[in-house]
């Protein structure tokens, strides 16, 4: 399997590393929100969670909006499609070899039945 290298993944990966991060955009898939409304559900100082955004702006996976005095965050759709893109053929992989598994457990358990 071929694969491509990308940088651009690299800060991906390293920013989905962190459970605060993740729990950030999985906040962020229901929606923008600013800084304070991401802050709620932690216990983590303003400066903390906008270290946390700044990974997340870096690596390309949210990006920030100006609505008057308000700052909300977003997900960036790109991003994820193309981290998804790059995970697939390892999913299909995956799939392919719990298949083969699949398959072989039902002709052992017919043998066996025999």
């Amino acid at each position: 399997m071929a694969m491509q290298i990308d940088p651009g993944l690299d800060a991906v990966f390293s920013a989905l590393g962190d459970p605060t991060r993740r729990a950030i955009l999985a906040r962020l898939s229901l929606g923008e929100a600013s800084v304070s409304e991401l802050m709620r559900p932690f216990s983590l100082s303003q400066p903390t969670i906008s270290k946390h955004l700044k990974v997340l702006e870096n690596a390309g996976l949210i990006e920030g909006g100006r609505d008057a005095q308000r700052r909300p965050r977003r997900l960036r759709a790109e991003a994820m499609k193309d981290m998804a893109d790059w995970i697939e053929p390892f999913r299909r992989l995956w799939e392919r070899r719990f298949d083969n598994l699949d398959q072989h457990l039902a002709t052992q358990a017919a043998k066996e039945e025999d």
